[in-house]
């Protein structure tokens, strides 16, 4: 039996090599394990599924997909040294199996447009050039797009939306609850003209393809807005849709005037569809979607009911509860979802943190039909059970915070919390 010892070895070392122990020939695959609870922990509709694209990339805010199916994601924070990162899925079961990052900064914005990533930090824009793989050629090198833009501690983030003639519009939020002299304090004044205004609290629009353009060069597409992170361009009316995060405070600052209820519900959160010259009245109104009007405020001599000069401001087309958090917005243009869908808005609201004694809300998927370039009906929850066992901003498992649409109609879902991304497809034929 002397030639076992000597053959055994070699048969052990051709089989080490045919199963990949070669590493010099074979690369293993690396990918996390999918999560075995039913649709990655949230609840659908009937007929929609979820998987687990990835888990614990880093704070993951807005998405975009590429044309290939890539996932690009914005962390709020750099992780591992990187802001940006490109996962892919390369066996088409849903979960991304090859991630990349870039990028020396981090943010909110991000979006594809006509071969170009743009990727936002908090106080500039950035584009890369993407090859025919839907890969960015020079991810050390991106172009400077627009430089200088306002960055204080509050309502800081940049989200991004191209038009389709070359435009690229930009959130600027203002660093106010409602234009104090001393923001949140009782009894500061606000001060009539606003004068934040000179310079924030509105959407600037910038050319998407010319570098190094200053703040000043953009042009005040809108005004009057506290803060929006959803965008998006509506292709059925070709122009500028948002979601405004509504103001807060109406109980603490002026208990004489509003119960905690009302400040919990008020004021609304409202989509907007901007277009050029429009003034929507922050800080000097707020919408109140139980009156269904614009009304002043109480630091503008507001009693509740008073219009005033809000009469002339710009109403939003869809008012939602008070402080639910808007954090996304997406108009579903595919096919795979069922008819009721098509060109309606996906909104994805982050939780509130300031509906107390009252329970918190949001921290869900809306979904609110359109026709004809116009909300039709009601919206309804689509995507539910974000936050677990308590709906807190510190205990919430996850928040939802970004929305983009897959090239097969497909939607993806962004945490920024602990940052998991979910696939969400119609199945039901």
């Amino acid at each position: 039996m002397k030639w076992i010892s000597k053959v055994l070895p070699l048969i052990l070392l051709a089989a080490s090599a045919a199963y990949g122990n070669d590493t010099t020939h074979v690369k293993p695959r690396l990918r996390k394990a999918a999560p075995v609870e039913e649709n990655g922990g949230i609840t659908l509709p009937a007929g929609f599924k979820a998987v687990v694209v990835a888990d614990s990339v880093g704070r993951a805010r807005h998405i975009v997909t590429a044309a290939n199916g890539d996932l690009y994601v914005m962390l709020f924070r750099i992780k591992d040294g990187h802001g940006i990162l490109r996962l892919r899925d390369t066996n088409n079961d849903g979960i991304a199996d090859q991630t990349t990052a870039f990028g020396n900064y981090a943010g909110t914005g991000i979006t594809i447009k006509d071969g170009y990533l743009y990727a936002s930090s908090n106080k500039e824009v950035f584009r890369y050039k993407l090859n025919e793989k839907q890969e960015v050629i020079n991810p050390e090198q991106p172009e400077k797009i627009v430089t200088g833009l306002i960055d204080r501690n509050t309502h800081n983030t940049k989200s991004l939306v191209l038009d389709n003639v070359g435009n690229i519009y930009v959130n600027i939020g203002a660093p106010s609850n409602a234009c104090q002299l001393e923001d949140r304090k009782k009894g500061s004044p606000s001060p009539y003209p606003c004068p934040l205004l000179d310079s924030v609290g509105g959407v600037w629009q910038f050319k998407a393809d010319k570098l190094n353009q200053s703040y000043p060069e953009g042009i005040r597409y809108a005004t009057g807005i506290r803060n929006i992170m959803g965008l998006d361009w509506n292709q059925t009316t070709n122009s500028l849709f948002a979601m405004q995060h509504g103001r807060d405070n109406l109980n603490s600052l002026f208990p004489e005037m509003y119960n905690e209820d009302e400040s919990a519900e008020l004021p609304a959160e409202e989509l907007f569809q901007i277009n050029k010259g429009d003034d929507f009245g922050w800080p000097y109104c707020y919408f109140d979607w139980y009156q269904n009007k614009k009304v002043l405020a109480p630091e503008y001599g507001g009693d509740k009911k008073k219009e005033g000069l809000c009469a002339d401001k710009k109403k939003p087309v869809y008012a939602f509860p008070g402080h639910w958090a808007p954090n996304a917005l997406m108009f579903y243009t595919g096919n795979q979802f069922p008819e009721k869908y098509r060109n309606g808005a996906f909104v994805a609201f982050h939780g509130s943190w300031n509906r107390a004694p009252k329970p918190q809300a949001g921290y869900f998927v809306v979904f609110l039909p359109f026709k004809d370039g116009k909300p039709n009906g009601e919206y309804e929850i689509f995507a539910d059970g974000f936050a677990g066992a308590s709906r807190e901003p510190a205990k919430s498992r996850f928040r939802p915070c970004g929305l983009a649409q897959g090239p097969d109609g497909s939607l993806y879902i962004s945490d920024d919390k602990k940052g998991r991304l979910w696939k969400v497809t119609y199945t039901k034929k």
